[in-house]
């Protein structure tokens, strides 16, 4: 009993992350949907380049649900946060399948990542 105590505080006091989180990292389960980058296309999802002040739905090479065209989101730090937290919350009847990402560091991380990408074509 006395060894479960004293693992249960060991891993208590365990971190998920030991250093810093890289965004590149986080969004590489995202890369199997998503483009991003020079010449980045939409394909299963819609590419990602200069995401942050897009409206939802409306890049040209993608065929969005008809539930995100009248969503009426402008993606920002807090919008993207709020749907990648939970996607099928903020927009019933999207086509995207995702769990969700609920570690801030991660959000941080991914967010950041993809500001990076704003000005690519």
């Amino acid at each position: 009993m006395r060894r479960l105590v004293v693992l249960l505080l060991l891993l208590a006091g365990c971190s998920r992350h030991e250093g810093p989180v890289d965004g590149a990292t986080v969004f590489k389960p995202c890369a199997s949907c998503h483009q991003i980058g020079p010449n980045a296309h939409g394909g299963f999802g819609p590419q990602l380049n200069g995401l942050f002040g897009r409206r939802a739905g409306s890049t040209p090479d993608f065929k969005y649900s008809d539930a995100m065209k009248a969503a009426g989101i402008v993606w920002n730090e807090h919008t993207l946060a709020a749907y990648l937290r939970d996607p099928d919350k903020m927009v019933p009847g999207t086509k995207m399948r995702f769990w969700g990402i609920h570690d801030e560091q991660e959000m941080a991380a991914l967010l950041a990542y993809l500001r990076t990408f704003q000005d690519a074509h």
